[in-house]
């Protein structure tokens, strides 16, 4: 038989099984894992209620003789003999232990053996030390769980970025501000919820297998329904499914949920990800670009203290209008050795694609070409946000064409410090015009090209139903997350990111 545990180092090992031994002593008492404990109180609670050190001094606080009971994991002990300091950490934070032999007996003999890592209970009153700290004066003091595994020491911490990501667990028990990424991540889903709420919008939720994947120009993830013998998709986007619905009269819906891709690795792409969609009927683009600068602000609002964020070396202002530049005028502006006639002309276009080293197919038209120059020449240098609008329709199969221009789309997308954070559009509702691209489509899939999408029956017949003028918008959570943390990867938003598994 192979042994598949990891090797570790000696002293590690060593720690290990000294905290099994403790554990095996545990069990033989019977009081190995515990679960009756109740916690009444948190350690931030506290730090904010007592806070004030000339309104609760060590005698106004010891005079109000308060029990608390509070439970958490020791993240540092200093035995001195007949009393010790503690430090105990919770999910609000950390507050300090001040447990003394003469008030505990027995179980302060116990907690000299205790290990950092472990989770206790402590019941006891509110006190002040000499040095001004609150603290948790100790009556009680229970070993909840031990902790087996040593945790990262307090120098050196977790500071391997991929152990963080594989183990965070202990990431997020060490590194605070791990911890504070997530909590910011929950405020701005929440934010958004409750904006759009209160404009009267409606959550939804709708599959997540899909039998046609659409939605989006995506590569899917593919499963199989035994019982059914059905080849299903994982989404790409449930735009189809939401649009389904405002046919049904559901006029303002969203849905945050997870979208799948079966694309590459990135520090901007992770194959499982968080979408918001939203639709709105009897709306534009241009309502839609009103609505999504106001909901970025107000998850702006919930988690920063001003309108300015840095990210990735760039400081970023959210207190301005967001800027408004059509796709054509941007690209004309990064390259001067593009003419206006240039941008419909396939064969131009191509010639421009080979000299700044783009990469095309020969089925690519125009529209296509030019959302690669695009995307190699300015999108990088959106830094303050930029509605980019009127994408080719080649490009927005799902758009409606505009009506000044129908090689064009009323379709917008938002960057922020160089990167895509939201798109959006008027939905295409005439239902003959999205066949005809649902047809394109499948020939540029038959052409080679695997992001394509499927022709979808079904909703063609939704469209017959009818669409009202309707409004779109797709925000990518993870990526506002980013930016709203200044975060660089979107692995440090992501709780379990994807990795390559290692040998265990």
């Amino acid at each position: 038989m192979t042994d598949n545990t990891p090797e570790l180092p000696i002293d590690e090992n060593q720690l290990i099984a000294e905290r099994r031994g403790k554990l095996h002593a545990l069990r033989a008492q019977g009081i190995a894992y515990p679960n009756d404990f109740i916690r009444a109180d948190y350690a931030q609670d506290l730090q904010d209620a007592y806070a004030d050190k000339e309104q609760w001094t060590t005698e106004t606080l010891q005079g109000m003789d308060k029990t608390v009971q509070i439970a958490g994991r020791l993240m540092a002990k200093r035995v001195m003999g007949k009393a010790s300091f503690a430090q105990l950490q919770d999910m609000s934070g950390r507050i300090q232990l001040y447990l003394a032999g003469a008030d505990l007996g027995d179980s302060y003999e116990a907690f000299k053996h205790w290990d950092v890592g472990d989770i206790i209970g402590v019941t006891g009153v509110m006190t002040r030390t000499k040095t001004g700290e609150l603290s948790i004066k100790g009556r009680s003091i229970r070993l909840l769980t031990k902790s087996l595994r040593p945790l990262p020491d307090k120098w050196h911490g977790l500071s391997d970025v991929e152990q963080r990501y594989r183990q965070r667990y202990v990431d997020l028990i060490v590194n605070p501000e791990a911890r504070e990424v997530f909590i910011k991540r929950s405020q701005v889903i929440s934010a958004i919820r409750n904006w759009l709420d209160a404009q009267r919008f409606l959550e939804v939720e709708t599959p997540m297998m899909h039998y046609i994947p659409g939605g989006a120009t995506a590569k899917p993830f593919m499963t199989h329904h035994n019982a059914l013998d059905l080849d299903l998709y994982l989404r790409v986007a449930p735009e189809l499914y939401l649009k389904r619905l405002t046919v049904g009269g559901l006029e303002r819906i969203y849905e945050i949920n997870r979208n799948f891709r079966n694309e590459g690795v990135s520090t901007r792409h992770n194959p499982e990800f968080t979408m918001l969609e939203l639709y709105e009927a009897y709306a534009t683009y241009n309502e839609i670009m009103d609505l999504t600068e106001g909901m970025v602000r107000a998850a702006a609002e919930k988690v920063l203290p001003s309108m300015h964020v840095h990210w990735d070396g760039q400081d970023i202002d959210l207190s301005k209008p967001f800027r408004r530049w059509t796709m054509i005028d941007a690209v004309l502006e990064h390259n001067p050795h593009i003419r206006t006639d240039d941008i419909r002309d396939v064969a131009a276009m191509r010639s421009h694609c080979d000299a700044l080293g783009v990469r095309h197919k020969p089925s690519y038209g125009w529209g296509k070409l030019l959302l690669e120059v695009f995307e190699k020449t300015v999108e990088h240098t959106l830094i303050q946000p930029t509605f980019i609008t009127q994408h080719p329709t080649e490009v927005s199969p799902l758009a409606r064409a505009n009506d000044l221009d129908a090689g064009l789309t009323d379709r917008f997308e938002l960057f922020i410090g160089g990167k895509e954070i939201a798109n959006g559009f008027s939905e295409l509702n005439d239902s003959e015009d999205q066949a005809a691209r649902f047809a394109e489509q499948v020939n540029q899939k038959e052409g080679g090209d695997d992001e394509a999408m499927h022709f979808d029956a079904d909703y063609i017949r939704a469209l017959e139903v009818g669409l009202p003028p309707t409004g779109g918008l797709g925000v990518g959570i993870d990526r506002l997350v980013m930016m709203l943390t200044g975060s660089n990867s979107i692995r440090d938003v992501l709780l379990f990111p994807y990795m390559r598994p290692v040998n265990d």
